[in-house]
């Protein structure tokens, strides 16, 4: 099994978090969206996001080069909505991808989403199919569950965190 698969699970996994996410509690979602002038609901956020996490767990159950494709397309989506509210700089804190954290827009976000959107891109490429790689590896199966679980882990901290990091210290 080569590293494309855990890689991959991580880019679907943290998919299907953040549209399960957003469909429990759609609040931030449409707050980030109107505050940019694009009309949403409750109920067009929770249809998105639905679309969101059966996505990630298509591509992780089925894979195939249109599951990814369209993973890499969200990860697009998802940097250039970034990418615009930093140019307007328009106040979003927080997109509800990680509930009602707040994670205002940064250019952390954009170059994390760029990676997520490359890694669907290759496993689009490559037509993997993560969940059959791993039950033909049982050994690596059981490795991979809590590797992929710190990657989401340390995909948060990198989200949220980083940014709060990286900001210039109030004088």
């Amino acid at each position: 099994m080569d590293a494309l698969v855990p890689l991959s699970v991580v880019a679907a996994g943290l998919l299907t978090l953040a549209g399960a996410q957003k469909t429990v509690d759609p609040t931030m979602a449409v707050g980030a969206l109107r505050a940019l002038r694009v009309p949403a609901s409750a109920a067009t956020v929770r249809a998105g996001s639905l679309a969101e996490l059966a996505l990630g767990t298509g591509a992780i159950v089925s894979g195939g080069p249109v599951l990814w494709s369209l993973v890499a397309v969200s990860y697009l989506a998802f940097a250039a909505f970034v990418v615009v509210a930093l140019r307007q700089g328009t106040m979003i804190g927080s997109c509800g991808c990680f509930g009602r954290e707040e994670t205002p827009p940064h250019p952390t976000h954009v170059v994390l989403n760029l990676l997520l959107a490359a890694v669907g891109v290759i496993a689009a490429a490559r037509s993997i199919t993560p969940l059959e790689a791993l039950l033909d590896h049982p050994g690596l199966f059981a490795a991979t569950v809590p590797l992929v679980t710190i990657a989401l882990v340390g995909l948060h901290a990198a989200f949220v965190d980083l940014p709060r990091a990286l900001r210039p210290a109030s004088r």
